[in-house]
């Protein structure tokens, strides 16, 4: 489904798509309806999104660019947290499956990138053993909340802290989308909440073939 992120509908739908995790959005696509004309399950974006030049920190404690250090063909951004109570879990889940669909030369070509939305409680350490329960070779990365949120703002992803509960804890309301990002930093394709592994996976195959199709003509 090609659209334009300009568009006051699917702008609002895409950049307050909020997972509130704990709780439930309306609908799973945030609100459009996919015509899916071009044969893609996700939404192919006419504008696309530009990540900007921010450096995080990595799982190992290294420096981790955004722009320069997502060399893969297609890198995978998911904003979420490892205290999320359920969005976050079945989203990276079906990274996993997606992952998993994949032919080996095809994973090779594929990064998964989970952005924390909590940064004061997600650091290197706890992202590491997050990540190792659906796959090791997801990469995760914390840093400054105001860096992360200017990452997950450039790419159409708002993030949210919720009241404090009474517990005294609190929940991050963040876009529950996937937002795939290639190695010029554009995104050329998100999708939304409610897309299964299968339907991942197929959308990978499709981008990696045309890829390899616009490389070799």
């Amino acid at each position: 489904m090609r659209v334009d992120p300009r568009l006051p509908g699917l702008a609002a739908g895409l950049l307050v798509l909020l997972a509130a995790c704990g709780g439930s959005t309306d609908s799973a696509n945030g609100g459009f309806v996919e015509s899916n004309p071009d044969g893609m399950h996700g939404a192919v974006l006419t504008e696309q999104y530009v990540v900007p030049d921010v450096t995080l920190t990595a799982t190992d404690g290294s420096p981790y660019s955004v722009t320069e250090d997502t060399t893969a063909p297609i890198t995978l951004f998911f904003f979420g947290y490892t205290n999320c109570p359920d969005v976050c879990s079945i989203v990276m889940g079906d990274l996993a499956s997606a992952m998993a669909r994949l032919e080996p030369e095809q994973r090779e070509q594929v990064d998964v990138l989970l952005v924390t939305s909590d940064p004061a409680r997600d650091d290197e350490r706890v992202l590491r053993e997050y990540l190792d329960r659906f796959d090791p070779a997801f990469e995760g990365v914390t840093g400054e909340l105001k860096k992360i949120v200017r990452v997950a703002n450039a790419l159409g992803v708002e993030i949210a802290k919720e009241p404090t509960l009474p517990s005294g804890g609190y929940e991050v309301g963040h876009g529950s989308q996937i937002v795939a990002v290639d190695d010029t930093d554009r995104s050329p394709i998100v999708w939304t909440e409610g897309t299964s592994p299968d339907q991942l996976a197929e959308d990978l195959t499709a981008l990696l073939e045309e890829r390899e199709g616009s490389h070799a003509s």
